[in-house]
């Protein structure tokens, strides 16, 4: 029998999903690796158990066999334009999953005894200047700060059953999808420019850095609560972009990119790139966590080179 404690993870095909399994794969880590799926999926040196959020199903033999849950399910917040559809799919691929979690716990056999979630910064609302927003900041009241409010509120009802943390994500840069790219790409072509103003910070966490944390929560392990999940030092979006054609050796020839033009081709959408939060990650460095990148630039060079 293997003696190897089992961390399930939902949403675990996703971009950091991915990367987690892999790293966990690569490190040679002491765990076991389930995925709660959707559909039955054949993945490299994992178990796959289904569950069905619509029907509140899910594999019993999960909870059973799992030690652990790093809970990442949810859809994209950008993937697709905000129909009202859309967003009802935001916020319910998170609270529903989530409260279908709490449910099988509470009343099945387990022997989970950490549970760690995603978040998001964008609980402090869409754009919050300069002010250096730490975890007991106050929520915004857009439509992202509602979702992660109603989010955070069924992640912490699993607290009353063992310690539960939500690790509150930044912009996550990698070179296999998310914000970088986006950000890359008309750099790659000679037409990069600021968003907007280029005066919004973004709090961003490299993804190997992040995927760090999340493990580290589980082995520190982090008390139940609310952590910052990014790097210490946030960025203007002038500034990434002025990086980004750095490390890239590419010039910014182009002005900045007008808000209303932005707003015309996003919607409510276009509230993902105007806005920003300048975030502090202080609380996590109190807790132990010594991340490998701490500079934009070093972050950057590693995954566009």
């Amino acid at each position: 029998m293997n003696d190897k404690p089992q961390i399930l993870i939902t949403g675990g095909t996703g971009l950091v999903g991915s990367y987690l399994r892999r790293f966990i794969i690569e490190q040679q880590l002491p765990y076991r690796i389930g995925v709660l799926s959707r559909r039955p999926v054949q993945l490299p040196h994992a178990k796959t158990y289904l569950w069905d959020i619509e029907k509140e199903q899910i594999d019993p033999k999960a909870l059973e066999e799992s030690d652990y849950i790093i809970h990442l399910a949810g859809a994209g917040i950008a993937d697709k334009p905000w129909t009202a559809e859309r967003k009802r799919l935001i916020l319910e691929s998170r609270t529903r999953s989530t409260a279908l979690l709490y449910k099988a716990l509470k009343n099945n056999p387990h022997r989970v005894k950490h549970f760690v979630s995603a978040s998001a910064v964008g609980y402090y609302g869409f754009d919050t200047g300069d002010r250096l927003l730490h975890e007991d900041s106050p929520p915004g009241n857009d439509f992202l700060a509602q979702v992660v409010v109603a989010w955070e509120k069924e992640i912490f009802r699993i607290a009353e059953l063992m310690p539960a943390v939500a690790l509150r994500i930044g912009i996550v840069l990698s070179n296999e999808g998310g914000a970088l790219p986006q950000l890359a790409r008309p750099v790659r072509w000679f037409v990069g420019a600021p968003l907007g103003s280029g005066k919004q910070y973004l709090s961003w966490i490299h993804i190997r850095d992040l995927c760090r944390l999340f493990l580290y929560a589980l082995q520190k392990p982090l008390d139940t609560g609310v952590y910052n999940a990014v790097e210490g030092k946030p960025v203007t979006n002038a500034e990434m972009t002025r990086i980004i054609a750095r490390v890239l050796g590419r010039p910014l020839w182009l002005p900045k990119v007008p808000a209303f033009v932005l707003k015309t081709l996003l919607g409510e959408m276009a509230n993902l790139v105007l806005g920003g939060n300048r975030v502090s990650n202080e609380k996590v460095i109190q807790s132990g966590f010594s991340y490998e990148f701490t500079e934009p630039e070093a972050a950057l060079r590693d995954l566009l080179k």
